[in-house]
């Protein structure tokens, strides 16, 4: 007598078909930009800035310690982009910069 009943699906595989299926996997890659941003950008750019949060629609919003070093990233905002992108399906399609205080360099300076 055949066996009719479906063999249990590994987790890994049934996580994986939800995120998908959910779009959550794509929010999760959109995500990761912030906690990866030092690596993605270096350490000089990561030095003044600090992510905040990416939008559902892949808009990235980083507060830049000072308003000439917005308008410096803005200028590199492609190069930025191709780096924060590379390998990754959760697109981040803008990058917002706003001045305004570091909360990382704030914390680090010596009192």
């Amino acid at each position: 007598m055949a066996d009719d009943r479906k063999r249990p699906t590994p987790l890994s595989e049934a996580l994986s078909s939800y995120l998908k299926s959910s779009g959550f996997g794509r929010r999760l890659e959109q995500a990761s930009v912030i906690e990866e941003w030092a690596t993605l950008v270096g350490p000089q750019i990561a030095a003044v800035t600090e992510p905040e949060s990416v939008t559902p629609d892949g808009v990235l919003r980083v507060r830049v310690a000072t308003a000439p070093w917005a308008s410096e990233l803005s200028l590199m905002t492609p190069t930025i982009l191709a780096r924060v992108n590379a390998g990754r399906k959760g697109r981040i399609r803008e990058i917002r910069w706003t001045p305004g205080p570091v909360g990382r360099t704030s914390r680090t300076r010596p009192t």
